[in-house]
């Protein structure tokens, strides 16, 4: 029952990720060129939903999936973590789509989002293979 939840929870994501065009191409080029910052304001406000509902969600006391205590800890800024940042961004730039609106493209029927989704799975294999390599 639990994965039928997330499936209709995805769904629903994925359609209003479409709704407010993060799957549109043109927007996304609009919104890096400072053009049209309308997708930027959406980013903006889930960001600042989800810091709000996080802290909401660990002040009354809630567990996480596994009945573990929320918290939400800081990522150690490093050369590695700006490195991945411009790479994360370039990409974005460059195919208008990021881990979350690619499913939605290719749920639209957008070719762009195959080729996409292959360059995620082909990125994620080239870091496994060399993560351990970047710690050490």
């Amino acid at each position: 029952m639990r994965k039928i939840g997330f499936l209709i929870f995805g769904i629903i994501f994925g359609f209003a990720l479409s709704r407010v065009g993060a799957s549109d191409y043109n927007l996304i080029y609009r919104m890096f060129t400072g053009e049209n910052l309308k997708l930027a304001w959406v980013i903006i406000t889930a960001i600042i939903t989800a810091a709000i509902g996080m802290r909401i969600l660990a002040m009354t006391g809630n567990k996480g999936f596994r009945g573990e205590k929320i918290t939400v800890k800081k990522k150690a800024l490093n050369k590695f973590t700006i490195f991945g940042g411009i790479i994360f961004g370039t990409g974005w730039a460059i195919s208008g789509a990021c881990p979350g609106t690619v499913l939605a493209q290719i749920g639209e029927g957008k070719i762009l989002g195959i080729f996409t989704m292959l360059g995620l799975i082909a990125g994620t294999y080239v870091y496994a293979l060399i993560a351990q390599k970047i710690r050490t």
